[in-house]
């Protein structure tokens, strides 16, 4: 996030036996938030209250919070416009996870738009992501979500795959060719991340076998040998 809010509690409030596995909260990190009030903060852009109008929805990112409080950040309209807030749980209304936008359409003439075309190419053809959980995130998961028009013909198209246990190495090349062939029919990028019991990690690190990856959890990104092993 470009701004970040200051939490509404105290450090003293956050429980120190919280884990900080995705798995573990009510709300996992990419969900999108559909949002009855959003609290106003000294520290919140201009643009925030206009873009919260347009779309009442957050998306939940990584970090921990004290019992009763996500935190989400707010995408304004343009691509530098991200704002890091809290919410309580009792100010949201709905959500919507990254696997339930898969076989959402697009609004009407937008189905064109690279990203959707590898979206769809990556639904239907027969590949290892059949044998994952897996969903869209960033610009084309806000759009499905919202029905706001938010994609351009130069975005990415972003994923989020869950592997909850650990697997062998052919299934991450398969699933890392798997994008990149999408990418090249559809004309676009497609980038991954992999939500392990330790974190989020780059799909494209694993790929390539590095020695430690970046894995970013919700109490801080921190570089692992092994992100499936428990701490």
């Amino acid at each position: 996030m470009r701004v970040c809010a200051t939490p509404p509690f105290s450090a003293e409030a956050i429980d120190p036996a919280d884990t900080s596995r995705a798995e573990s909260a009510r709300w996992r990190a990419h969900d999108l938030l559909r949002v009855l009030r959003l609290p106003r903060t000294h520290e919140e852009p201009e643009w925030v209250r206009a873009a919260f109008a347009r779309a009442p929805w957050a998306v939940v990112r990584r970090a921990r919070g004290a019992d009763g409080f996500v935190a989400v950040g707010v995408r304004g309209a343009e691509r530098d416009q991200r704002f890091g807030t809290w919410l309580h749980h009792q100010d949201i209304e709905s959500f919507c996870s990254p696997e339930e936008l898969i076989h959402r359409q697009p609004q009407a003439g937008r189905s064109t738009l690279p990203p959707f075309v590898a979206l769809a190419l990556l639904r239907d053809m027969p590949s290892a992501l059949r044998d994952v959980t897996w969903g869209p995130t960033g610009s084309t998961g806000f759009e499905l979500a919202t029905g706001l028009p938010t994609l351009s013909a130069t975005s990415d198209l972003d994923l989020l795959i869950r592997l909850p246990e650990r697997c062998e190495p052919a299934l991450i090349h398969a699933l890392a060719n798997t994008l990149a062939h999408a990418a090249t029919r559809a004309n676009t990028r497609v980038d991954a991340q992999v939500e392990t019991p330790a974190g989020g990690v780059a799909l494209a690190e694993l790929a390539a076998e590095k020695p430690r990856v970046l894995v970013r959890a919700n109490d801080g990104p921190r570089f692992l040998a092994d992100p499936w092993q428990p701490s």
